[in-house]
């Protein structure tokens, strides 16, 4: 197993404007993308040089700012009054961004005057490597005379968000999230998120912007809605964080011992296993719509019951849960058919066979798996990378059907001298495929450790640097052939050295 990390440094220089006050042209003003600017001035002339902040900061990824101003006659495309610059930039929060240029000085270096009428002001935020405007914030001016404007304050407004159901929801549940915005004319746009990824946008109407999602993922989440105001300009603004709790839905896995064909009056043993194993609840087992037990009670995520009444021909066998946690519906196995055989009276001739030992066998067809190059995680702590594991085939031949374990442990990752933690690699095994009578069920997922050092030790349970399951087949549902992978993950510390790193995962079938 093989990690690539590439670390390429790209320097450039910000490529100063030469015309005073030229921009490229533009089909029309840029409304404000991300919301509106605060002037330190509320009137002044031509002859005023202004200080803008935004209500935000820039979006990640922008290295400088810069201030254009649009109107009537030769502003109608945009001219410049403060040139590219990252002179206090800010990322997290509003900051200063002073006007350099007076708009009588803009007017007179590209040929024209400041006429009477309305004039827009718009920091852009920018890459300046590639030039890619990253977003925009405005604020409108009015020229009553051709000296003297009036900034047109943006009128405040205020945000709320709700969520129903409205604290917790299976996954893949239909949730509506709705927003409030105050004053009820404020026209423009809500963007939802979850923490701090969007789950989607809508039209304020009346003050309520709404949208539904299917999508929210597992775990605690802070819901928010942001406005942004359309022209005439109304203020952004975000709502206070709501809390919502998202699970992952149970699941049952089925199987039914001794086989698939018994005769009249013989047992037949149903195990019903559940996903997270701290699930609560109960299990009934059915033939068909028909119950062959009563409801039994969740118990380490293990249901077990026994029937010796089917009659002969074939029968559906299943398992339904039903969760005690109302947010779930029942959730049903898969169907397992079994076949009940009569017997009959005749005459009797004695057969005999000898059965081999058979063999347990593990082999993978490829046995090279290369990660993709590590990238930088949200909050800056760690390189992640993730990939699959190639396809383990597990062929099981062995008389008695004992069944099998594998097992997989993992080296430290190296190159040349340099190491990463073999504890910083975790995975969530799954089943590829089986033999349609075998009960194989995947080991449970092992996060991976917190990008540690070399020679740390992980917390409990932590990385593939011990030896974990990928897959379990029961007693009596382990014959055939089984392929098991597996979704990889690595956290690389920050600190690693450049360079192409290996570890050898070491897989086990007893």
């Amino acid at each position: 197993m093989r990690v690539r990390t590439i670390c390429t440094i790209v320097t450039a220089a910000v490529i100063a404007v030469a015309a005073l006050g030229a921009t490229p042209a533009q089909a029309e003003r840029p409304s404000g993308t991300l919301g509106g600017l605060s002037v330190n001035r509320s009137s002044g002339t031509d002859t005023t040089t202004q200080v803008y902040q935004p209500q935000a900061g820039c979006p990640r990824g922008t290295d400088a700012w810069d201030l254009t101003v649009f109107g009537p006659g030769g502003f109608s495309d945009g001219l410049r009054v403060t040139d590219t610059t990252g002179a206090g930039l800010s990322t997290v929060g509003g900051f200063s961004a002073p006007q350099n240029r007076t708009f009588r000085e803009v007017a007179a270096a590209n040929g024209t005057t400041i006429s009477v009428g309305g004039y827009t002001v718009v920091l852009t935020c920018r890459d300046s490597f590639t030039n890619v405007v990253l977003g925009t914030f405005t604020v409108d001016l009015e020229f009553a005379t051709p000296t003297d404007f009036v900034v047109q304050v943006a009128e405040q407004t205020y945000t709320s968000v709700s969520a129903y159901p409205a604290a917790r929801s299976a996954r893949g549940a239909s949730i509506a999230l709705s927003a409030f915005v105050h004053p009820a004319n404020a026209t423009g746009f809500v963007t939802f998120r979850s923490d701090n990824t969007v789950v989607g946008t809508a039209r304020v109407s009346g003050g309520r912007a709404d949208l539904t999602t299917t999508t929210l993922p597992v775990g605690m989440l802070a819901l928010t809605a942001t406005f942004t105001g359309d022209r005439p300009l109304f203020s952004g603004s975000t709502s206070a964080p709501v809390g919502h709790q998202v699970y992952a839905v149970p699941t049952v896995a089925f199987a039914v011992s001794p086989g698939n064909r018994v005769t009249p009056g013989s047992p037949v043993t149903l195990s019903a296993t559940m996903t997270p194993l701290d699930i609560t609840g109960s299990v009934q087992f059915f033939d068909g719509a028909t119950s062959i037990t009563d409801p039994r009670p969740v118990t380490n995520g293990v249901v077990t019951g026994t029937t010796d009444r089917l009659a002969v021909g074939r029968h559906t066998l299943t398992a339904r849960l039903y969760p005690n946690d109302t947010i779930f519906s029942t959730q049903v196995s898969l169907p397992i058919t079994i076949d009940v055989v009569g017997i009959a009276d005749s005459a009797a001739e004695n057969i005999s066979t000898t059965v081999l030992p058979g063999e347990l066998l593990i082999s993978v067809d490829n046995r090279e798996v290369v990660l993709p190059s590590p990238v930088m995680n949200v909050d800056g702590g760690r390189l992640v990378t993730a990939g699959v594991l190639n396809p383990v085939t597990v062929t099981d031949t062995r008389a008695g059907n004992p069944g099998w374990t594998v097992s997989g442990q993992v080296s430290d990752f190296t190159s040349g001298q340099n190491r990463i933690n073999g504890a910083n690699l975790g995975w969530s095994p799954r089943l590829v495929d089986k033999s349609p009578v075998q009960a194989v069920f995947p080991g449970p997922a092992v996060p991976t450790a917190a990008a540690i050092a070399p020679g740390a030790t992980p917390g409990a349970g932590q990385g593939l640097v011990s030896a974990r399951s990928l897959a379990v087949a029961t007693a009596l549902g382990g014959n055939g052939t089984a392929r098991l992978s597996a979704d990889l993950v690595l956290a690389v510390p920050t600190s690693t050295v450049a360079g192409t790193y290996s570890a050898m995962l070491t897989l086990t079938a007893i």
